[in-house]
Protein backbone atom coordinates (compact mmCIF):
# COMPACT_ATOMS: atom_id res chain seq x y z
CA UNK A 1 0.00 0.00 0.00
CA UNK A 2 1.22 3.10 -1.04
CA UNK A 3 2.36 5.88 1.83
CA UNK A 4 2.96 3.57 4.68
CA UNK A 5 5.78 3.57 6.41
CA UNK A 6 7.74 0.60 5.97
CA UNK A 7 9.92 0.06 9.48
CA UNK A 8 12.21 -3.45 9.60
CA UNK A 9 12.00 -4.16 13.60
CA UNK A 10 15.34 -6.73 14.55
CA UNK A 11 14.91 -9.27 16.93
CA UNK A 12 18.00 -11.84 17.22
CA UNK A 13 18.00 -12.66 21.22
CA UNK A 14 15.56 -13.87 23.77
CA UNK A 15 15.94 -10.39 25.70
CA UNK A 16 14.83 -8.88 21.69
CA UNK A 17 11.97 -10.93 21.74
CA UNK A 18 10.44 -9.59 24.49
CA UNK A 19 11.56 -5.96 23.69
CA UNK A 20 9.67 -5.72 20.78
CA UNK A 21 6.63 -6.90 21.40
CA UNK A 22 5.08 -4.06 23.07
CA UNK A 23 7.03 -2.28 20.27
CA UNK A 24 5.28 -4.32 17.19
CA UNK A 25 1.91 -4.29 18.79
CA UNK A 26 1.66 -0.02 18.68
CA UNK A 27 3.47 0.01 15.79
CA UNK A 28 0.37 -2.34 14.67
CA UNK A 29 -2.09 -0.33 15.53
CA UNK A 30 -1.09 2.69 13.25
CA UNK A 31 -2.52 2.49 9.58
CA UNK A 32 0.21 4.31 8.94
CA UNK A 33 3.52 1.91 9.56
CA UNK A 34 3.84 -1.02 8.16
CA UNK A 35 6.42 -3.24 10.83
CA UNK A 36 8.25 -6.12 9.42
CA UNK A 37 9.49 -8.75 11.97
CA UNK A 38 13.79 -9.60 11.17
CA UNK A 39 14.69 -12.55 13.11
CA UNK A 40 18.34 -12.67 12.84
CA UNK A 41 18.44 -16.30 14.09
CA UNK A 42 21.37 -15.35 16.49
CA UNK A 43 19.53 -17.79 18.95
CA UNK A 44 17.57 -20.25 17.30
CA UNK A 45 16.46 -23.46 19.22
CA UNK A 46 12.62 -23.71 20.44
CA UNK A 47 13.21 -22.91 23.78
CA UNK A 48 14.98 -19.81 23.21
CA UNK A 49 13.11 -18.53 20.62
CA UNK A 50 9.95 -20.06 18.99
CA UNK A 51 8.74 -20.13 22.33
CA UNK A 52 9.23 -16.67 22.80
CA UNK A 53 6.67 -15.63 19.81
CA UNK A 54 4.35 -17.52 20.54
CA UNK A 55 3.91 -16.80 24.45
CA UNK A 56 4.05 -13.19 23.56
CA UNK A 57 1.57 -13.42 20.33
CA UNK A 58 4.05 -12.14 18.11
CA UNK A 59 3.37 -13.41 14.45
CA UNK A 60 6.22 -15.80 12.38
CA UNK A 61 9.00 -13.51 11.55
CA UNK A 62 8.16 -12.22 7.99
CA UNK A 63 11.59 -12.84 7.16
CA UNK A 64 14.21 -15.08 9.36
CA UNK A 65 18.42 -14.49 8.57
CA UNK A 66 19.14 -17.90 10.41
CA UNK A 67 22.47 -16.78 11.48
CA UNK A 68 23.35 -19.16 14.10
CA UNK A 69 26.28 -19.32 16.67
CA UNK A 70 29.69 -18.57 15.94
CA UNK A 71 32.47 -15.96 16.62
CA UNK A 72 31.71 -12.49 17.29
CA UNK A 73 33.39 -11.15 14.21
CA UNK A 74 31.55 -14.51 12.21
CA UNK A 75 28.06 -14.13 13.46
CA UNK A 76 28.51 -10.18 12.85
CA UNK A 77 30.20 -10.29 9.40
CA UNK A 78 27.19 -12.82 8.63
CA UNK A 79 24.24 -10.96 9.41
CA UNK A 80 25.87 -7.80 7.82
CA UNK A 81 25.72 -9.34 4.60
CA UNK A 82 21.67 -11.07 5.17
CA UNK A 83 20.57 -7.80 6.30
CA UNK A 84 21.85 -5.96 3.42
CA UNK A 85 20.17 -8.07 1.05
CA UNK A 86 17.03 -7.90 3.33
CA UNK A 87 17.37 -3.85 3.04
CA UNK A 88 18.27 -3.90 -0.72
CA UNK A 89 15.16 -5.69 -1.35
CA UNK A 90 12.64 -3.74 1.37
CA UNK A 91 14.09 -0.29 0.95
CA UNK A 92 12.79 0.41 4.18
CA UNK A 93 11.85 4.24 6.02
CA UNK A 94 13.57 3.19 9.13
CA UNK A 95 15.13 0.05 10.87
CA UNK A 96 14.58 -0.19 15.04
CA UNK A 97 17.21 -2.21 17.01
CA UNK A 98 16.62 -3.12 20.25
CA UNK A 99 19.54 -4.29 23.25
CA UNK A 100 23.09 -4.29 22.97
CA UNK A 101 23.68 -8.05 20.80
CA UNK A 102 25.61 -8.40 18.07
CA UNK A 103 22.28 -7.92 15.88
CA UNK A 104 21.96 -4.73 17.46
CA UNK A 105 24.64 -3.62 16.16
CA UNK A 106 25.40 -5.18 13.12
CA UNK A 107 21.66 -4.00 11.32
CA UNK A 108 21.97 -0.68 12.52
CA UNK A 109 25.66 -0.28 10.99
CA UNK A 110 23.78 -1.51 7.51
CA UNK A 111 21.18 0.40 7.84
CA UNK A 112 23.23 3.66 8.26
CA UNK A 113 25.69 3.20 5.58
CA UNK A 114 22.28 2.22 3.19
CA UNK A 115 21.32 5.81 4.31
CA UNK A 116 18.37 4.31 6.13
CA UNK A 117 17.42 6.42 9.70
CA UNK A 118 17.89 3.85 12.93
CA UNK A 119 16.25 3.83 15.60
CA UNK A 120 17.59 2.45 19.08
CA UNK A 121 15.71 0.96 21.58
CA UNK A 122 17.06 1.11 25.28
CA UNK A 123 19.70 3.17 24.25
CA UNK A 124 22.21 5.29 26.24
CA UNK A 125 22.94 2.21 28.66
CA UNK A 126 26.75 2.14 30.08
CA UNK A 127 28.94 -0.69 32.01
CA UNK A 128 31.54 1.51 31.35
CA UNK A 129 33.36 -1.92 30.77
CA UNK A 130 34.77 -2.40 27.12
CA UNK A 131 35.90 -5.70 28.08
CA UNK A 132 32.29 -6.82 27.71
CA UNK A 133 31.15 -7.20 23.87
CA UNK A 134 28.28 -5.18 24.74
CA UNK A 135 29.30 -2.63 25.98
CA UNK A 136 30.80 -2.16 22.35
CA UNK A 137 27.75 -2.69 20.68
CA UNK A 138 25.88 -0.47 22.71
CA UNK A 139 28.44 2.31 22.35
CA UNK A 140 28.63 1.95 18.11
CA UNK A 141 24.93 1.89 17.69
CA UNK A 142 23.95 4.82 19.90
CA UNK A 143 26.43 6.96 17.33
CA UNK A 144 25.02 5.26 14.20
CA UNK A 145 21.07 5.61 15.73
CA UNK A 146 19.02 8.78 14.35
CA UNK A 147 16.56 7.99 17.31
CA UNK A 148 17.77 6.92 20.57
CA UNK A 149 14.68 5.78 22.66
CA UNK A 150 16.21 5.50 26.62
CA UNK A 151 14.81 3.87 29.72
CA UNK A 152 16.08 6.05 31.97
CA UNK A 153 17.87 9.49 33.04
CA UNK A 154 21.44 7.79 33.86
CA UNK A 155 21.21 6.98 29.85
CA UNK A 156 20.33 10.68 28.59
CA UNK A 157 23.27 11.56 30.57
CA UNK A 158 25.33 9.09 29.24
CA UNK A 159 24.70 10.24 25.63
CA UNK A 160 24.91 14.06 25.81
CA UNK A 161 28.45 13.34 28.03
CA UNK A 162 29.84 11.70 24.21
CA UNK A 163 28.77 14.13 22.27
CA UNK A 164 24.95 12.82 21.00
CA UNK A 165 22.75 15.74 20.02
CA UNK A 166 20.07 16.68 22.21
CA UNK A 167 17.37 16.28 19.40
CA UNK A 168 18.43 12.42 18.99
CA UNK A 169 17.81 11.64 22.63
CA UNK A 170 14.40 10.37 23.76
CA UNK A 171 13.35 9.65 27.34
CA UNK A 172 10.29 7.10 26.67
CA UNK A 173 10.73 4.51 29.29
CA UNK A 174 11.78 0.57 29.57
CA UNK A 175 9.59 -1.65 26.83
CA UNK A 176 10.55 -4.67 28.64
CA UNK A 177 8.62 -3.08 31.47
CA UNK A 178 5.61 -2.92 28.94
CA UNK A 179 5.39 -6.99 28.30
CA UNK A 180 5.98 -7.79 31.95
CA UNK A 181 3.21 -5.58 32.94
CA UNK A 182 0.97 -6.94 30.26
CA UNK A 183 1.84 -10.29 31.14
CA UNK A 184 2.36 -10.49 34.64
CA UNK A 185 -1.27 -11.53 35.44
CA UNK A 186 -1.44 -14.66 32.34
CA UNK A 187 1.98 -15.78 33.55
CA UNK A 188 -0.21 -16.72 36.89
CA UNK A 189 -1.89 -19.58 35.17
CA UNK A 190 1.93 -21.32 35.00
CA UNK A 191 2.18 -24.42 36.45
CA UNK A 192 5.91 -24.13 36.71
CA UNK A 193 6.07 -23.53 40.62
CA UNK A 194 3.76 -26.94 41.01
CA UNK A 195 5.97 -28.65 38.75
CA UNK A 196 9.51 -28.03 40.72
CA UNK A 197 7.27 -28.82 44.28
CA UNK A 198 7.71 -25.45 45.17
CA UNK A 199 3.72 -25.00 45.41
CA UNK A 200 1.79 -27.38 47.32
CA UNK A 201 -1.59 -26.77 49.03
CA UNK A 202 -1.61 -23.44 47.38
CA UNK A 203 1.50 -22.06 49.84
CA UNK A 204 4.90 -21.26 48.39
CA UNK A 205 8.02 -22.09 49.39
CA UNK A 206 11.14 -20.21 49.88
CA UNK A 207 13.47 -20.95 47.00
CA UNK A 208 16.60 -19.01 44.50
CA UNK A 209 16.46 -18.79 40.74
CA UNK A 210 19.66 -18.41 38.91
CA UNK A 211 20.64 -17.47 35.83
CA UNK A 212 24.16 -17.65 33.87
CA UNK A 213 25.40 -16.65 30.77
CA UNK A 214 27.77 -13.99 30.31
CA UNK A 215 31.36 -15.12 28.65
CA UNK A 216 32.96 -13.59 31.40
CA UNK A 217 31.43 -15.79 34.26
CA UNK A 218 31.10 -19.44 32.22
CA UNK A 219 33.78 -19.13 29.45
CA UNK A 220 36.65 -19.05 32.07
CA UNK A 221 36.66 -22.80 34.17
CA UNK A 222 38.00 -21.14 37.41
CA UNK A 223 35.55 -18.55 37.71
CA UNK A 224 32.48 -20.90 36.32
CA UNK A 225 33.02 -23.43 39.61
CA UNK A 226 34.39 -20.24 42.14
CA UNK A 227 30.49 -19.17 41.20
CA UNK A 228 29.05 -23.31 40.95
CA UNK A 229 30.39 -23.76 44.79
CA UNK A 230 28.64 -20.36 45.99
CA UNK A 231 25.86 -22.04 44.66
CA UNK A 232 26.19 -24.96 46.32
CA UNK A 233 26.66 -23.33 49.54
CA UNK A 234 23.42 -21.31 48.95
CA UNK A 235 21.47 -24.17 48.10
CA UNK A 236 22.12 -25.17 51.70
CA UNK A 237 20.10 -22.85 53.07
CA UNK A 238 17.13 -22.78 50.35
CA UNK A 239 16.27 -24.78 47.00
CA UNK A 240 17.94 -23.10 44.21
CA UNK A 241 16.56 -23.63 40.74
CA UNK A 242 18.86 -23.04 37.43
CA UNK A 243 17.22 -22.33 33.95
CA UNK A 244 20.26 -22.97 32.12
CA UNK A 245 21.90 -21.10 29.13
CA UNK A 246 23.18 -23.55 26.55
CA UNK A 247 26.26 -22.01 26.57
CA UNK A 248 26.56 -22.57 30.66
CA UNK A 249 25.60 -26.21 29.89
CA UNK A 250 28.09 -26.85 27.33
CA UNK A 251 31.00 -25.37 29.34
CA UNK A 252 29.73 -27.13 32.35
CA UNK A 253 30.76 -30.72 30.87
CA UNK A 254 33.35 -29.18 28.96
CA UNK A 255 35.12 -28.08 32.79
CA UNK A 256 33.88 -31.65 33.95
CA UNK A 257 31.70 -29.73 36.49
CA UNK A 258 28.57 -31.09 36.06
CA UNK A 259 29.01 -32.85 39.69
CA UNK A 260 28.35 -29.20 41.20
CA UNK A 261 24.64 -29.44 39.72
CA UNK A 262 21.56 -31.84 39.77
CA UNK A 263 20.89 -31.57 35.89
CA UNK A 264 17.54 -33.30 34.56
CA UNK A 265 16.73 -32.50 30.80
CA UNK A 266 13.08 -32.09 30.74
CA UNK A 267 10.49 -30.36 32.03
CA UNK A 268 7.97 -31.19 33.58
CA UNK A 269 8.55 -34.41 34.86
CA UNK A 270 6.18 -36.96 35.66
CA UNK A 271 7.77 -36.68 39.36
CA UNK A 272 10.93 -34.46 40.46
CA UNK A 273 12.92 -35.56 43.34
CA UNK A 274 14.80 -33.21 44.90
CA UNK A 275 17.74 -34.14 46.67
CA UNK A 276 18.86 -32.65 49.70
CA UNK A 277 19.37 -28.83 49.31
CA UNK A 278 19.75 -29.27 45.75
CA UNK A 279 21.08 -26.57 42.97
CA UNK A 280 18.83 -28.20 40.29
CA UNK A 281 19.59 -27.28 36.50
CA UNK A 282 16.88 -27.35 34.19
CA UNK A 283 16.62 -26.85 30.60
CA UNK A 284 15.37 -22.81 29.95
CA UNK A 285 12.17 -22.14 30.62
CA UNK A 286 9.85 -19.98 28.05
CA UNK A 287 8.64 -16.37 28.64
CA UNK A 288 5.30 -17.29 31.16
CA UNK A 289 6.81 -19.93 33.31
CA UNK A 290 10.05 -17.73 34.16
CA UNK A 291 8.26 -14.85 34.64
CA UNK A 292 5.61 -17.16 37.19
CA UNK A 293 9.14 -18.53 38.50
CA UNK A 294 11.11 -15.00 39.50
CA UNK A 295 7.71 -13.50 40.27
CA UNK A 296 7.31 -16.04 43.80
CA UNK A 297 11.04 -16.35 44.16
CA UNK A 298 12.94 -15.16 47.96
CA UNK A 299 15.76 -14.38 46.34
CA UNK A 300 17.18 -14.11 42.33
CA UNK A 301 21.00 -14.41 41.42
CA UNK A 302 21.70 -13.48 38.05
CA UNK A 303 24.42 -12.16 35.44
CA UNK A 304 21.53 -10.79 32.93
CA UNK A 305 20.89 -7.61 32.39
CA UNK A 306 16.95 -7.56 31.62
CA UNK A 307 15.95 -9.88 34.94
CA UNK A 308 18.13 -6.54 37.24
CA UNK A 309 14.81 -4.66 35.83
CA UNK A 310 12.37 -7.48 35.97
CA UNK A 311 12.78 -8.15 39.59
CA UNK A 312 12.62 -4.31 40.45
CA UNK A 313 9.45 -4.09 39.44
CA UNK A 314 8.82 -7.43 40.62
CA UNK A 315 10.38 -6.05 44.30
CA UNK A 316 12.40 -9.47 44.08
CA UNK A 317 15.78 -8.87 45.71
CA UNK A 318 18.40 -9.93 42.95
CA UNK A 319 22.13 -10.39 43.11
CA UNK A 320 23.57 -9.66 39.84
CA UNK A 321 27.18 -11.15 39.65
CA UNK A 322 29.36 -9.01 37.72
CA UNK A 323 31.69 -6.20 38.98
CA UNK A 324 29.18 -3.68 37.06
CA UNK A 325 25.86 -3.01 35.49
CA UNK A 326 25.12 -0.75 32.96
CA UNK A 327 21.65 -0.56 34.68
CA UNK A 328 22.32 2.02 37.92
CA UNK A 329 18.94 2.49 38.23
CA UNK A 330 18.31 -0.48 39.25
CA UNK A 331 20.54 -0.10 42.15
CA UNK A 332 19.84 3.07 43.13
CA UNK A 333 15.94 2.87 42.69
CA UNK A 334 15.50 -1.14 42.77
CA UNK A 335 16.23 -4.29 44.17
CA UNK A 336 19.68 -5.04 42.47
CA UNK A 337 22.63 -5.45 44.30
CA UNK A 338 26.15 -6.45 42.55
CA UNK A 339 28.45 -9.03 43.99
CA UNK A 340 30.83 -9.74 41.57
CA UNK A 341 31.87 -13.24 40.95
CA UNK A 342 33.70 -13.69 44.10
CA UNK A 343 32.44 -17.21 46.26
CA UNK A 344 32.47 -15.46 49.51
CA UNK A 345 30.71 -11.94 48.37
CA UNK A 346 28.57 -14.09 46.35
CA UNK A 347 27.44 -16.08 49.81
CA UNK A 348 27.76 -13.66 52.53
CA UNK A 349 25.44 -11.27 50.33
CA UNK A 350 23.02 -13.98 49.19
CA UNK A 351 22.71 -15.19 53.52
CA UNK A 352 21.92 -11.68 54.76
CA UNK A 353 19.29 -10.94 52.26
CA UNK A 354 17.97 -14.18 52.60
CA UNK A 355 17.49 -12.95 56.47
CA UNK A 356 16.56 -9.04 56.25
CA UNK A 357 15.54 -8.98 51.94
CA UNK A 358 15.96 -6.07 50.02
CA UNK A 359 13.17 -3.37 50.02
CA UNK A 360 12.55 -0.90 47.39
CA UNK A 361 9.22 0.80 46.86
CA UNK A 362 9.60 3.39 43.89
CA UNK A 363 8.97 2.73 40.25
CA UNK A 364 11.45 4.28 38.25
CA UNK A 365 10.00 6.96 35.85
CA UNK A 366 7.92 5.68 33.22
CA UNK A 367 8.43 2.07 33.94
CA UNK A 368 5.04 1.76 33.90
CA UNK A 369 3.61 0.01 30.58
CA UNK A 370 3.70 2.87 28.07
CA UNK A 371 7.06 3.05 26.86
CA UNK A 372 6.03 1.70 23.86
CA UNK A 373 3.24 3.91 23.51
CA UNK A 374 5.87 7.32 23.99
CA UNK A 375 8.09 5.16 20.99
CA UNK A 376 5.26 5.30 18.62
CA UNK A 377 4.18 8.52 19.33
CA UNK A 378 7.34 10.46 18.27
CA UNK A 379 8.01 8.21 15.14
CA UNK A 380 4.60 9.19 13.92
CA UNK A 381 4.99 12.82 14.33
CA UNK A 382 9.15 12.61 13.18
CA UNK A 383 8.75 10.15 10.36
Amino acid sequence: MKNRIKILLVAGARPNFIKISSVYKELKKIHRFRPIIVHTGQHYDVDMSDIFFRQLQLPKPDIFLGIGSGTHGEQTGKLMIAFERICAKENPDLVIVVGDVNSTVGCALVAAKMNTRVAHVEAGMRSFDRTMPEEINRVLTDHIADFLFTTCEDANSNLRREGIPKHKIFFTGNVMIDTLLQYRKCAQQSKILTTLQFKKNNKIQKYAVVTLHRPSNVDDPVTLRRILYALNAIAKKVPVVFPMHPRTIKNIERYKLGRTVHYISKVPLPQLVWKESPLLAIPPLGYLDFLNLISHATLVLTDSGGIQEETTILRIPCLTIRSNTERPITIKEGTNLLVGSDRDQIVKTAFKVLRQGVVRKRRPRYWDGRAAQRITKILLEKL
